[in-house]
């Protein structure tokens, strides 16, 4: 007979809930008043511009009386950026810009520097132009196929013809 009066009990109470009372008043205790807290969502960090470096390879006998060169390749997320190197001494500045598929001169300097262009080659397309203070201008084309991967060609105006390297 205990056990069922226990699970009656048991039963009976089961919907309801404990509140404090004071002792004093017999009142209800008035709780602190409850704050939820959400935890704010992790937010992505906003993106930051990339500075890429390229390395510049020699492809003829212009080139390689200057050498291996390094050029710095600074995105700034709005498909556009700068992009500088030093060239026989000289300092070179000039820009980048992201270019679509249907940008129709993607492709001549590689041809031009390297060859046949496989069109159909995936990646992020890019070309970039620089100037010196003694005239030599650079005109540069490339395809990224990673954060800071690819490759590219380079056709500067005194003849000298370098294939682009990006990667750490």
């Amino acid at each position: 007979m205990h056990a069922s009066v226990t699970a009656t009990c048991v039963a009976a109470l089961s919907a309801c809930y404990v509140v404090p009372i004071d002792p004093h008043t017999g009142r209800p205790l008035r709780s602190a008043d409850t704050v939820a807290v959400v935890p704010a969502g992790v937010q992505p960090l906003p993106p930051v511009p990339a500075v890429m470096q390229a390395r510049l390879y020699p492809m003829n006998e212009v080139a390689q009386q200057a050498g291996m060169l390094v050029a710095q390749v600074h995105d700034g997320l709005n498909n556009r950026g700068t992009f500088a190197l030093q060239y026989r001494g000289a300092p070179m500045q000039g820009e980048s810009t992201r270019v679509d598929a249907s940008y129709t001169g993607f492709g001549r300097i590689h041809q031009q520097v390297l060859g046949a262009w496989g069109r159909d080659a995936g990646g992020r397309r890019g070309i970039a132009n620089a100037y010196g203070s003694n005239g030599t201008h650079a005109a540069c084309e490339y395809q990224l196929t990673g954060p800071a991967i690819g490759t590219g060609a380079c056709l500067f105006s005194d003849g000298a013809k370098y294939q682009m390297h990006f990667g750490q």
